[in-house]
């Protein structure tokens, strides 16, 4: 069962039918209770106004055998006296139930009982008003405003039906208290019931079944574009091509921006694939270099320890070591590595990392606590003055200044500066604008993308622009500390 409800469209399919289902059996039941009751309302107001009508003739003193409601007629009607002894009914009446009595055929008055009723006159004061009831008072030839409703059953010439019966009291003029049952059939109620039941019976599952496969065509068509892409997804992860794209759909759905994400994605994925294959491959060119000078000048040694060049061996090494580190703290940058939360003062950090050089220059500081990591700010001090050194004619100017809720640190140099179309490429990995420049006077070009990449990772920016001496001016942007 798992395998056929685990797919969207047989989930929404399902959720769809039972839904309508509920309502469509909850709207029909609510239907047939409304119908029922409107149609036995309707019968005991038909009870009702039989029963009154005979009761206006007894109270107009018409006699039991003159009663116009008596005389054959296919509803039921019984007259019973205040102690429930039946004086009259309907002629053809041949059974009945749900009434005071269940006579069809008046008896003679009991004169035992007569005797005995006289014998109990003293009693009367125990029960005042004779077995009537004590919530209506009449007088001779009223009729009585309260109705009693009973569902009950009679014969009338044969044919048995079910009855809404109304029971209404009557003074007579001679001062009997009776009291009218007459009913109403309930035939039309049973009828329209059944006809609305046989209707939802066959209505409901028909309905259902419809919304079911209407739901599952639609579904269908609406999940089909999600079809093509996991097609497409499946067989980009088994050919592993990265330049292939899923399907988009002509539409402004849900789908169609799914589609979009999805090839956003892929697209964002082979960029960083290629950008890792190229750093692989630009990583394995530079190490390759001082690697091969450096067994080349120990082959030498080898066959002739005289001329080592001790000097060059250990540049080699040395360079081997910084690249080694520049390349390990990459791999830590893309891995997601989050600056520690250590207080930093850009001020005091330029000042210690100026006063180690020469040619570098503080003008003017003001502090600035930033947080963050002091190695890796120290490392983008280190990158942008040897950078800035490197293309310098004579002097490298730092700068630290307040802006509003940043901190900002300038290195400028007065050399021929970046040209606008080169100042965001020379922030890519292994990017060097002077392609004559030996390896050994510049770096392996990964100084100001490590720069740049730690500054994002401090929740900052660095950008390069034109300094006041001509030369490149680059900004160092950090948040300042939260109470700083």
């Amino acid at each position: 069962m798992s395998g056929v409800f685990g797919s969207v469209r047989a989930r929404a399919t399902l959720g769809a039918t039972l839904v309508v289902a509920v309502a469509l059996a909850a709207a029909g039941a609510a239907l047939v209770l409304s119908l029922r009751s409107n149609l036995i309302g309707e019968a005991g107001t038909q009870a009702e106004r039989s029963a009154r009508a005979v009761a206006a003739e007894l109270a107009a003193g018409t006699s039991y055998d003159a009663l116009s409601g008596l005389d054959g007629d296919d509803r039921p009607v019984q007259i019973v006296d205040e102690d429930g002894r039946l004086v009259a009914a309907t002629q053809d009446l041949e059974r009945i139930s749900g009434t005071t009595t269940s006579d069809v055929r008046p008896r003679p008055a009991d004169p035992q009982r007569d005797d005995d009723s006289d014998d109990d006159d003293d009693d009367d004061d125990d029960d005042p008003d004779g077995g009537r009831n004590p919530g209506e008072s009449l007088e001779p030839g009223e009729i009585g405003q309260e109705v009693t409703f009973t569902n009950g059953a009679a014969t009338i010439d044969g044919d048995t039906e079910d009855y809404r019966y109304a029971a209404v009291d009557v003074e007579t003029p001679r001062g009997e208290r009776l009291t009218v049952h007459a009913g109403g059939p309930l035939a039309a109620e049973h009828s329209a019931v059944r006809t609305a039941r046989t209707a939802l019976l066959i209505g409901v599952p028909l309905l259902s079944g419809l919304v079911a496969g209407v739901t599952w065509l639609v579904t269908g068509r609406a999940l089909r574009p999600v079809a093509g892409i996991r097609r497409e997804m499946a067989a980009i992860t088994a050919s592993e091509d990265l330049t292939r794209r899923v399907p988009e759909p002509d539409t402004h759905d849900e789908i169609a921006r799914l589609a979009r994400t999805t090839n956003e994605t892929l697209s964002a994925l082979e960029a960083a694939v290629e950008r890792q294959r190229r750093f692989v491959a630009d990583a394995s060119h530079e190490l390759r270099s001082p690697i091969a000078s450096l067994r080349t000048q120990l082959e030498v040694a080898a066959a002739h320890p005289g001329l080592l060049d001790l000097d060059g061996a250990v540049e080699d090494t040395v360079r081997l070591q910084h690249l080694a580190a520049d390349l390990l703290l990459l791999a830590r940058l893309d891995a997601g590595e989050r600056p520690s939360d250590n207080r930093v003062d850009l001020a005091a950090l330029a000042r210690e990392e100026a006063g180690a050089r020469t040619g570098v220059v503080v003008s003017e500081t003001e502090p600035a606590e930033v947080t963050g990591s002091r190695g890796q700010l120290a490392r983008v001090l280190t990158n942008l003055l040897d950078n800035g050194r490197r293309h310098a004619r004579e002097t490298v100017t730092v700068t630290v200044r307040r802006d509003g809720a940043w901190a900002v640190l300038g290195v400028a140099d007065d050399g021929e500066g970046v040209p606008e179309g080169d100042r965001e490429r020379i922030f890519e990995r292994f990017v060097r604008l002077d392609a004559a420049r030996s390896r050994d006077d510049g770096g392996a070009g990964l100084g100001l993308a490590i720069a740049r990449d730690v500054a994002a990772r401090h929740g900052g920016t660095l950008t390069v622009g034109e300094a006041p001496a001509g030369g490149a001016l680059f900004e160092l942007r950090l948040p300042l500390a939260a109470d700083a």
